[in-house]
């Protein structure tokens, strides 16, 4: 059932089992598991169906170094789905094992079962299959480009996303119409309550954002508010101590990661082409996905580098034109006509004809969109008409796309995992009485490094197969030029065997509680350079199992007289 926090009343809340404090990937997937139990189970999301003056206040951030976007961090219903673009690949073997050269023991849970829950997120949560990302799949495409290089020292990674891409608030909205069910709008965690045996969480303060706290009682909690929110609740939730709840070893909002991104590099080709919808990206059979770059595993372990990508962007007349992006973002707001449109051509491989098609977001896309907002995307529509028109005609007219003498590289960092990158309490609050979360991240001597290995390797690898020349001036460039947010922001509260080096076990709880469990990419303890929301589905399948398993009784069971 749907309810508004801002209409209820204290005396009438009802205790659950299971609590779940966020509305995004982690929390929508793990009630969704959860939901054809016994359990009743809650979830509480701060904003409401659609984003309001009020979520947008209460998302607000004090960052240092690597800004962070405000619409990375939504109040409403579905958390980040709301404007995510849908991309997402598995991690790499290399992200998973252990690295000794950023101190990384590897992830605490076997590759192979990894490998299951994505193919299980994939089955159930509209993710592209692992067979897609592996040889065979998605990379069969090359076949249709007029290339045909042979890598040797480089390594292609796919990335797909749903040509529509999952709102996970709109995707699992059914569950939240089941009995056992609660989904709780207007819902602000503020503080968690521990036992008075201060072994486990009694209950979750909440405030409705009009002036009237509730307290939400179970038997067990999941925070899944994001990889700098679940840090922040922690920290701000002083019951055992002033550290914060699971803080004792002063971990709680370290190793903060990223995928700090942007352009950096030409390649400008030795022969024009006119199609390469694997390298410069396509839509097929319902995703929308390209092949780019990373290191082989074997020449990051020899160097002790990161696993960092890059990606080709084909540079067209009408590039980073802001007329063309504001067409795209309007045909992809009627949202009927664009559906219709890919519906048509599902069978077909279409080509990009622009960056803005894949979805990256940028602010003009995530903009508040009032009336006066759509006239602005018109306005630009009319002041750039004449490359808004060629792109149009392409786009809609030629089956065979111009000419293309450069591609632009987008880059993406992995970063290491180092604990001056964190999140901690801002001294400025908000309007709940709440300290703000201050991020404090940026890339290291090593982040950099990796990615200016991989420009050189692609460098020599371009010109060995005959492709072009690489234009690229990473090694010297001042200021670092790629320090863009991604909106992923991971290894908060990172995951391990050792609670003075993790801060949740490898079931994803609490070192120091008894029923407080984490989901979401603040337990990863690594990054890699895959979007992390594929990994996030498969992690709260993951514990979603775990908390069935914990909370339900086996049907045999019989209570003792």
């Amino acid at each position: 059932m749907i309810r508004d926090l801002a209409s209820a009343t204290p005396s009438a809340l009802p205790s659950y089992d299971v609590c779940i404090v966020g509305s995004g990937p982690a929390g929508a997937i793990v009630a969704a598991e959860l939901a054809p139990s016994p359990l009743r189970v809650c979830v509480l999301e701060s904003g409401s169906q659609r984003p309001t003056p009020r979520g947008d206040r209460l998302r607000r951030v004090e960052s240092e170094g690597i800004h962070v976007k405000p619409w990375s961090r939504e109040r409403v219903l579905g958390g980040a789905s709301s404007t995510w673009a849908g991309l997402s690949a598995p991690l790499d073997a290399i992200d998973l094992a252990p690295r000794p050269w950023i101190g990384s023991a590897g992830w605490p849970i076997a590759p192979a079962q990894l490998q299951e829950l994505w193919a299980e997120a994939a089955q159930r949560y509209r993710f592209a299959a692992p067979a897609l990302f592996a040889p065979g799949g998605f990379d069969a495409l090359r076949e249709k480009g007029e290339w045909k290089p042979n890598w040797t020292q480089v390594r292609e990674k796919v990335f797909l996303a749903r040509a529509e891409p999952q709102h996970f608030g709109k995707l699992l909205a059914e569950n939240y119409q089941r009995p056992n069910v609660d989904l709780w709008l207007n819902a602000t965690a503020v503080e968690l309550i521990p036992a008075p045996s201060r072994d486990a969480v009694d209950s979750v303060r909440v405030s409705s954002g009009s002036g009237v706290e509730f307290q939400f009682r179970a038997r067990t909690f999941v925070l899944a508010t994001g990889g700098i929110e679940n840090a922040r609740l922690l920290l701000v939730s002083r019951g055992n101590g002033d550290q914060g709840l699971g803080n004792e070893y002063d971990q709680v909002g370290r190793f903060l990661m990223n995928h700090p991104k942007s352009y950096h590099g030409i390649l400008h080709l030795q022969r024009g082409v006119r199609s390469l919808p694997y390298y410069f990206g396509c839509m097929h059979q319902g995703f929308a996905g390209y092949g780019g770059f990373r290191l082989p595993d074997e020449h990051q372990r020899e160097y002790g580098l990161l696993n960092c990508y890059a990606r080709l962007e084909p540079l067209f007349r009408w590039s980073d034109s802001e007329g063309v992006e504001s067409l795209v973002t309007m045909v992809k707001r009627s949202g009927r006509l664009f559906r219709r449109w890919k519906e048509k051509r599902s069978d077909e491989v279409v080509e990009l004809r622009d960056w803005s098609e894949t979805g990256d977001d940028s602010e003009l896309q995530n903009a508040r969109r009032s009336k006066a907002g759509f006239f602005r995307l018109g306005f630009n529509v009319l002041r750039d008409s004449p490359r808004v028109a060629a792109y149009a005609r392409s786009r809609l007219f030629e089956r065979k796309g111009p000419v293309i003498r450069q591609a632009r590289l987008r880059n993406f960092m992995e970063m290491e995992p180092r604990a001056s990158n964190r999140v901690s309490l801002s001294s400025d609050k908000d309007e709940l009485g709440v300290p703000r979360p201050r991020v404090s991240h940026d890339t290291s001597e090593l982040d950099r490094r990796s990615l200016i290995e991989l420009h050189r390797v692609l460098a020599r690898e371009f010109e060995r197969n005959g492709l072009g020349r690489l234009e690229t001036s990473l090694e010297q460039a001042s200021p670092w030029p790629v320090d863009q947010d991604a909106s992923h922001h991971m290894g908060t509260t990172r995951m391990g065997v050792d609670r003075k080096t993790s801060v949740v076990d490898p079931e994803l709880r609490l070192h120091a509680l008894e029923n407080l469990y984490l989901s979401g990419s603040s337990v990863f303890p690594t990054s890699g350079c895959a979007n992390p929301t594929f990994t996030i589905a498969a992690l709260a399948i993951r514990l979603a199992r775990t908390l069935r398993s914990r909370l339900v009784r086996p049907a045999f069971e019989i209570s003792a007289p």
